[in-house]
């Protein structure tokens, strides 16, 4: 695993987009999708319509990962 972000394409209600994530927030990222029984589109998707105008999808798709395990911690 390198530290650099990596590249991935995602389909979006449709739309292609780009989203360039570090190894282990993609691995967490497909974990939490895995386990909601959810196709990893239809997860981001889901983030990109709760996220605001003024953040970018790979840094809301960070803090949703962020969020999930720090939530189940507590």
């Amino acid at each position: 695993m390198t530290g650099r972000p990596v590249k991935h394409s995602l389909t979006l209600r449709g739309h292609r987009t780009s989203v360039s994530l570090e190894d282990e927030f993609w691995q967490a990222f497909r974990d939490i999708a895995h386990q909601r029984g959810q196709p990893l589109n239809a997860l981001a998707a889901e983030i990109d319509a709760e996220r605001g105008v003024d953040i970018g999808l790979a840094s809301a798709i960070r803090l949703f990962v962020l969020r999930h395990y720090r939530d189940r911690v507590r």
